[in-house]
């Protein structure tokens, strides 16, 4: 009983950082749209170029879309229906949203200068399987450092087994960088393709 008052005050203290940082993150982007469970904040690429597998290449200065998912719904899920439905019940919601991700990308004004979707995660080999994202390690660096930390102690405070899966499972948790080029996205999304049975 004691672990799961502290779990869950954990958890609290942690959604009100996510609304924190939701809030200050807004500065660094110039428009941020919500599709379902996901958000997608528009913003310029920093840093090295990244080429895409469809030799898509997405250069310092190039808008880009930043992926993010809305924890506080995945957490919600994890509370009410346990770990392994709430995967289910996300994954297909994450999909639902990318069907309008791509939606926005064809016909909304603020999307039309955007070369690509980005995201990172640590959960790419279950939570993104299906959805046709390609995979980059990150950059080794201090930006890498800091998402790892960041992510890992996420996952402790979202997941009921956070620590002790981290503990079992570190070299797994590493972050990847999600990505899907307009074409990509356009493919994978668009209504033509999902008739194609794709």
């Amino acid at each position: 009983m004691g672990f799961r008052i502290r779990k869950t005050t954990v958890q609290s203290v942690w959604m009100l950082w996510e609304k924190a940082f939701s809030l200050l993150s807004h500065f660094r982007g110039s428009y941020t749209e919500h599709f379902g469970i996901c958000s997608v904040m528009l913003k310029k690429h920093r840093g090295q170029a990244i080429v895409c597998q469809d030799t898509t290449v997405i250069k310092e200065g190039e808008w880009v879309g930043e992926l993010h998912l809305d924890n506080g719904s995945i957490l919600k899920l994890i509370q009410s229906e346990g770990t392994d439905r709430a995967a289910l019940r996300t994954a297909r919601m994450l999909r639902t949203s990318m069907k309008q991700i791509n939606k926005a990308f064809e016909s909304h004004s603020e999307f039309r200068q955007v070369k690509a979707l980005l995201g990172i995660t640590l959960l790419h080999r279950g939570l993104t399987h299906g959805l046709g994202f390609e995979q980059q390690m990150m950059k080794s660096g201090i930006f890498e450092r800091i998402t790892t930390l960041y992510l890992r102690l996420l996952l402790s405070a979202m997941h009921p087994d956070g620590r002790q899966r981290i503990g079992r499972r570190t070299e797994q948790l590493v972050p990847m960088l999600l990505i899907h080029s307009r074409s990509s996205l356009k493919n994978r999304f668009s209504p033509e393709q999902n008739l194609s049975g794709k």
